[in-house]
């Protein structure tokens, strides 16, 4: 019996769940046959619904006890994923609470009094409810690591794995990310019990839109003066990324004082100020988000027609994991760098397989333009000999 055959028709009839992506078809039977599992499949492929739905099939919102835990790195994702969630409890006895850091911390308390059934939270702010015993983690028994190779890295690895060794001991632990490198891979079996590996790639999945990989050759002093001009086309709705959150902070000044519709999203910043820029990009009033990989992490944005390399990305994984942000449900999309000429070697090598088209911002437009190789120097013309 497949899982939709199984689903609680409160589920089925009220969401019309008809099909499922491949991430789901895999993960969703190994979660509810009670398999611990690392999963990686691209940005946009049904990775939260693949674990949320056996969730909600597995836990019992009639007992008054905190049952899942779902960690992310972030508050934005932690955000999207409780909506989701509260998407799909409406009209069941199924709660679900967020624990994020920034927040206020006696509203939250309060919250956890309830027993709500799901908890979300981000890594800080959930070790320190445990500390002071608020967050009971013995009751358990299903733990899910969203963006897990960042849970998973050193910055957060000692967190994770305390909270996981105070759950529930029959507990279920399920990883899922973009992108799961060997170091990841051996860090997690270390804290599961035998998991099962799953692996989704982009040609796996169905009816994708059409990405196309682009660059504008431009000197790295130029890149703030071109995305203001990016930002005035009306066809933009982009997340540029940047590799260094200083270089970014310098990109807003000089954004903002020429009132641009451009944003940075940065780690740093208030809840209320990031749900604040968050709101107005997906509104439109702002045009061009630029942000840190960090601080972009899970961001679920729909209708982006491009992602912009501000930076060129430092691994192939870096570029695939941003690039995947455009380019979904069957649209369209551009992956578009600004590429400085100390940048077009590592460029070359992150961008081969997607054949880059060149392109040239003149008078206000973006064009296509010649088809050099990247890395190739402009010709020079030889001074003719004199007779």
């Amino acid at each position: 019996m497949s899982f939709l055959e199984k689903m609680d028709d409160v589920f089925k009839n009220k969401w019309k769940f008809e099909s499922e992506t491949p991430i789901q078809a895999q993960m969703i039977p190994e979660m509810l046959n009670g398999k611990d599992i690392v999963a990686e499949s691209p940005t946009g492929t049904g990775k939260t619904l693949a674990y949320v739905l056996p969730i909600l099939q597995q836990v019992d919102g009639k007992k008054k006890q905190t049952q899942a835990l779902i960690v992310a790195p972030s508050q934005e994702l932690s955000m999207q994923i409780v909506n989701v969630i509260r998407e799909w409890v409406e009209g069941t006895d199924i709660t679900v609470t967020q624990l994020i850091g920034g927040a206020n911390m006696q509203r939250q308390l309060e919250k956890l009094k309830k027993k709500p059934t799901i908890v979300v939270g981000t890594p800080g702010r959930l070790i320190e409810l445990v500390k002071s015993k608020k967050l009971k983690m013995h009751e358990i028994r299903y733990i899910i690591l969203d963006e897990g190779d960042q849970l998973l890295a050193r910055e957060h690895r000692v967190i994770v794995k305390n909270l996981i060794e105070v759950s529930h001991e029959e507990r279920q632990v399920a990883v899922v990310s973009a992108t799961i490198t060997e170091e990841i891979e051996l860090v997690a079996e270390k804290l599961m019990n035998d998991p099962v590996r799953l692996q989704v790639s982009l040609e796996d999945m169905p009816s994708s839109g059409e990405i196309v990989h682009s660059f504008v050759k431009t000197e790295a002093r130029d890149k703030t003066n071109l995305l203001r001009g990016l930002a005035h086309l009306p066809s933009i709705h982009a997340l540029a990324f940047m590799n260094n959150v200083d270089q970014l902070r310098m990109k807003e000044m000089k954004l903002q004082y020429n009132e641009a519709p451009v944003a940075v999203l940065y780690s740093s910043m208030t809840k209320f100020e990031r749900q604040d820029t968050l709101e107005k990009f997906r509104k439109g009033d702002i045009r061009i988000l630029i942000a840190t990989d960090l601080a972009a992490r899970g961001l679920d944005i729909q209708g982006l027609t491009h992602v912009i390399h501000v930076d060129v990305p430092q691994t192939i994984e870096q570029y695939l994991h941003r690039s995947g942000r455009t380019g979904r449900a069957g649209k369209d999309g551009e992956v578009l760098t600004l590429l400085s000429y100390p940048e077009e070697r590592t460029y070359k090598k992150l961008s081969k397989q997607f054949k880059p088209v060149q392109k040239v911002w003149y008078k206000g437009k973006l064009t296509e333009g010649n088809s050099k190789t990247v890395g190739e120097k402009p010709e020079t013309k030889k001074n003719p000999k004199k007779k």
